[in-house]
């Protein structure tokens, strides 16, 4: 069952995201405008939940997965252990960055995570999973099409219950994830976008 509470300590979880960005050469200069994308319509029927709020269900929305700027050709997958003390998962050839805190789990747990080979997705593993605290996870905008790009229409983290979806096209999804896009403070170009999840398996960046 997919839980819906509320974020625990949203400074922790903002300090965990500005240390894992800093150490990107291509994200040193951030800014998070209270309207997370420039020219956005006020009357716009759909908008991305803020961070410190719950996931937003949504049976029926279809959106459409953002694409990696080239397509990996090999199979990009990293494991690692996560204990009670908490870690962070990197995957340098797409930009992501999952931070656990401690206390996300009770044991010692290997962690999956496999990204799609075309779209800005990732399966993650055990399916399943729950988290006791809030796992940040950040996606650099640099290896994706919005490279260089200003921001024509709002970001989602969206949850995708069907592990075997096509991501082609317009793709149902069943939650929106509270979550963020960072700009740079000198060319107001977005270079990342941070949510949270609070269960596994498969996650994708996606655009209204």
């Amino acid at each position: 069952m997919i839980r819906s509470t509320r974020f625990r300590s949203l400074p922790a979880i903002l300090g965990a995201f500005v240390i894992a960005s800093c150490s990107d050469a291509g994200v040193s200069n951030l800014t998070a405008p209270a309207d997370a994308i420039a020219g956005r319509s006020s009357d716009a029927p759909l908008s991305q939940p803020a961070l410190g709020t719950s996931s937003t269900s949504k049976h029926g929305l279809e959106l459409r997965s953002l694409w990696w700027d080239k397509k990996h050709k090999n199979q990009v997958r990293v494991s690692k252990t996560i204990d009670q003390l908490g870690g962070t998962i990197s995957i340098a050839e797409t930009g992501l960055t999952m931070v656990f805190p401690a206390g996300a789990v009770t044991s010692p747990l290997q962690i999956t995570v496999t990204a799609d080979a075309d779209y800005v997705a990732y399966k993650m593993d055990p399916a399943g999973t729950t988290f006791l605290q809030d796992v940040v996870v950040t996606q650099s905008l640099a290896s994706t099409e919005l490279k260089g790009q200003t921001l024509r229409s709002q970001l989602f983290a969206a949850y995708i219950a069907d592990d075997r979806l096509k991501l082609s096209g317009k793709v149902p999804v069943l939650e929106i994830e509270p979550s963020h896009t960072i700009f740079s403070t000198i060319s107001r170009i977005p270079i990342a976008h941070v949510w949270i999840i609070r269960h596994f398996s498969r996650y994708m960046l996606a655009s209204g």
